[in-house]
């Protein structure tokens, strides 16, 4: 049977305030949606993921999830049971898990459990027990106790066999909140599965803070080493972190030979575990000759965060008799912090000689050692 995960991303956020839609602002370095895509795209029995996005949030979508396999994206309506039908429309598969992209930690076992459920019930939903007391209200003074053990929390991903949500669907008139109403209407009997507290779904900005403290709770800190070196060879000037510094000589290297950008770069490819330079910009490949180093850093810094990483800080120590860098070191430092989009307090960059002993001692080139502090998230 093929199951695919439905996530609706076509809302506005306007409960959260502010100009981002909740869906794409970010926990630990990474969207929200991405978060959401990830959890239910990793488990072995959904085939697949599909998302609903509103019809200008084409680019936002596409920037966030990156090159994440969701298919084309889904034009959602101007409200969430409008999106869900388009969703509906456009799937082909046996069940159907409908989840929202503000739920964006989806635990592997409440998938289990919902998709266990399908197999004796036509449709099936997360809940968790209320363990406060829950009360009614008016005027702003306290009502009657409601029952909580007769309460519960509904939550998403809700799961369904895709003819039957349909079916309750083109039965339905009305404006529900979730699916599990229209199932209900329906005269479905909506099985009840046990949900989790990770599920809770993001509205304010304290659930933001809630969910960046557990987010930053399951990473782990990691550091990567690079290191790079260049001989001088032809005109200067010397390009470093991204700075012209005048000398007589320039560097030699298939790229611009920017060995401060060189070495950190492999830096933060190395505390992701994510291979080398090298790997990613071969020198033989004639479309990186001449290239300016940003575009290597940035793509390692891109790679990191799209895998939900955060880079916490580098340091780098260049290696040379000859030019100074002690008048260019605020430049390299505020580029380098610019194109990691980091406080410039987070990035370093020294300078030392070798006191004129081996190759750069002679003044043939110049060396680079660095090192990168990055947050991944424990496996």
């Amino acid at each position: 049977m093929k199951t695919i995960a439905l996530i609706v991303a076509a809302g506005s956020g306007s409960r959260m305030g502010g100009e981002t839609p909740k869906q794409f602002r970010t926990i630990g370095g990474k969207a929200v949606l991405a978060h959401a895509v990830d959890a239910l795209a990793g488990h072995p029995r959904i085939d697949a993921v599909r998302v609903v996005i509103s019809a200008d949030a084409q680019e936002d979508a596409r920037s966030a999830l990156g090159s994440r396999d969701v298919g084309d994206f889904i034009v959602g309506g101007a409200s969430r049971s409008e999106s869900v039908r388009n969703g509906l429309a456009a799937i082909e598969a046996d069940r159907v898990l409908i989840h929202d992209a503000a739920r964006p930690f989806c635990p592997p076992q409440v998938i289990d459990r919902l998709l266990d459920a399908l197999d004796s019930h036509q449709a099936a939903t997360p809940m968790l027990e209320s363990a406060d007391t829950l009360a009614g209200q008016s005027d702003d003074k306290l009502g009657d106790v409601v029952d909580r053990a007769a309460i519960v929390r509904v939550q998403t991903p809700q799961a369904f066999h895709t003819h039957v949500i349909r079916a309750a669907y083109d039965a339905y008139d009305g404006a529900p909140t979730d699916e599990a109403q229209v199932a209900k209407a329906f005269g479905v009997d909506v099985a009840l599965v046990e949900g989790d507290a990770m599920l809770d779904k993001l509205t304010t900005q304290g659930d933001f803070d809630r969910a960046e403290r557990q987010f930053a709770a399951n990473m782990v800190s990691r550091t990567g080493m690079g290191f790079d070196v260049h001989a001088f060879d032809g005109p200067g000037p010397v390009i470093m972190g991204g700075i012209e510094v005048p000398h007589d000589k320039g560097l030699k290297g298939h790229s611009d030979a920017d060995v401060l950008l060189h070495a950190i770069t492999d830096a933060i490819l190395g505390a992701a575990a994510m291979g080398d330079i090298g790997e990613h910009f071969p020198p033989s490949d004639p479309q990186w000759k001449g290239a300016d180093s940003e575009a290597f850093l940035l793509h390692a810094a891109q790679l990191v965060r799209g895998a939900g990483g955060i880079i916490d800080h580098v340091d780098a120590t260049l290696i040379c008799e000859a030019p100074k860098v002690g008048p260019h070191r605020a430049a390299m430092r505020a580029n380098i912090a610019r194109i990691l989009d980091l406080d410039e307090r987070a990035v370093s960059v020294k300078a030392t000689t070798t006191e004129k002993l081996g190759f750069t001692g002679r003044r043939e080139g110049i060396a680079c050692q660095a090192i990168a502090s990055v947050r991944m998230e424990a496996k």
